[in-house]
């Protein structure tokens, strides 16, 4: 088990307009180019979502997630 420590996280707010799997598809995006990992993610009764995304330190030269 690692510690909290060991990452960085990065909160993103995905509006309602967004379908499932428009969301699905941006956070795979971020996994693929930023080395980034959905930590948590937390719908709405509106529609919206807040996603937390993770990453080692290691990898902190690549960029944060754009969305």
């Amino acid at each position: 088990m690692s510690s909290p420590g060991e990452y960085e996280y990065a909160p993103l707010r995905l509006p309602a307009g967004i379908s499932r799997s428009a969301a699905a598809q941006l956070m795979s995006m971020q996994s693929d180019t930023g080395g980034w990992e959905l930590a948590r993610l937390q719908a709405f009764a509106d529609g919206s979502r807040k996603v937390v995304m993770r990453r080692r330190m290691r990898l902190s030269y690549l960029p944060r997630p754009m969305i």
